[in-house]
Parts: structure tokens; sequence; C-alpha cells
């Protein structure tokens, strides 16, 4: 159990950054300026996400679980 706690950190770092690149590619084209700060078009439509995109939305929700239990894990176990 030693040699798995040690590891936690690394977890975490390779956990946000696939975060990070999920939710970055999740942006339509035109709302990627409103991810980065610049001004967005309020658009009210509501989507269906579907095949891929679906896909990719869940993969987000799973790595942000993992990312939360990953750091519950280093609080408590932590050094």
């Amino acid at each position: 159990m030693k040699h798995i706690i040690d590891y936690i950190p690394l977890f975490q770092i390779i956990l946000s950054i696939l975060l990070i690149i999920v939710i970055i590619i999740q942006q339509n084209d035109e709302a990627l300026g409103g991810a980065f700060g610049g001004s967005d078009s309020f658009d009210t439509v509501k989507r269906t996400r579907r095949g891929a995109e679906k896909k990719l939305f869940n993969f987000t929700i799973w790595i942000a679980i993992l990312f939360v239990i990953t750091s519950i894990a280093a609080f408590i176990y932590g050094k």
C-alpha cells in the first residue's frame, strides 16, 4: 500500500493534464474565445450530445471523479 501512496501525486498530474486537454477539446470553434476569457455570444439553444461528443463528455466526468478521489486519498494518506 505504501508504494501506491507514493504515486498519488503522479496520478494527479496525469489526470489534471488529461482533464485540461479534454475540456479544451470539447469547446466549439466559435466558443473557444469564451473559454479563454473573450466575449462569447450567449446562445440559449439546447443541444443534445451524440456519438463521440457524448463519450468525450462522459470521459471528462470520469477523469474529474478520479481526480477528486486521488485528491481525497492524498489528503487522508498524505505525508
